[in-house]
């Protein structure tokens, strides 16, 4: 975002909102009573959630034209990962929501994330998967070239971020396959070559139609998006 106009606070919002609501409430019994952290946090719509429910909610967000919203809306942010550490803050929950994949070296930023966690902690992570079906079984040229002409440095799919949990020598207690996009943008993609069709398409979109194409790709490992939890091993500290 750094030299590039900021989006319009209130659409960036609503532009989240759907991942925003999903990630609240698969993880709304982790966060109630216990501090949380989302590294990356973009406009904080995760947060805003999170803080009704949490004792407290923290972020880490590079954008420092964001600042002025957080304090308005009484969230805590930080701009640096660094700022954070001086402050000795522990969390008993660290998300980090699409981020990892934008960093050079993401095995020593989700070090640096485990040291922040309480005794017990959990680390969530949320990445694109390399096994997108857009990519692996429809073979999609156009959504081939516009994910790898992207921001990513790293694509993962469950058992290449398997491996880089064992790089980084911490636990990795479970992955899952998330579909953050509907048949409807897969079938715009393969007519058209282009992305938005969730939108331009959005009279096929079901919230059932959404809930059995997704259980297929889950259950064959061909989702866009894989999230995982991850802690210090036990004994390590």
């Amino acid at each position: 975002m750094h030299g590039e106009s900021l989006p319009e606070i209130s659409e960036w919002l609503k532009e989240t909102e759907k991942d925003d609501e999903r990630r609240f409430q698969f993880l709304k019994e982790k966060m109630v009573n216990r501090k949380v952290l989302d590294f990356g946090c973009g406009v904080g719509g995760f947060l805003l959630k999170a803080k009704n429910v949490a004792t407290k909610a923290d972020g880490v967000e590079l954008e420092t034209r964001l600042q002025n919203h957080f304090q308005k809306n009484n969230i805590n942010v930080y701009t640096s990962l660094e700022e954070l550490e001086k402050k000795r803050n522990t969390y008993d929950l660290i998300t980090a929501f699409h981020v990892i994949e934008h960093i050079s070296d993401p095995a020593s930023m989700i070090i640096n994330l485990s040291k922040l966690l309480t005794n017990g902690g959990e680390l969530i992570i949320e990445v694109p998967s390399s096994s997108d079906v857009l990519l692996t079984l429809y073979e999609n040229k156009q959504f081939s070239e516009f994910t790898y002409w992207s921001q990513h440095l790293f694509l993962f799919n469950a058992k290449t971020f398997e491996t880089l949990i064992r790089i980084a020598d911490l636990q990795l207690n479970w992955v899952k396959h998330i579909q953050r996009y509907p048949l409807s943008n897969h079938l715009y993609w393969l007519a058209k070559g282009k992305p938005g069709g969730h939108k331009v398409w959005n009279h096929l979109n079901s919230e059932a139609l959404d809930k059995a194409y997704e259980a297929s790709l889950a259950s064959n490992g061909l989702t866009d998006t894989i999230i995982a939890s991850v802690s210090l091993k036990k004994g390590k500290t």
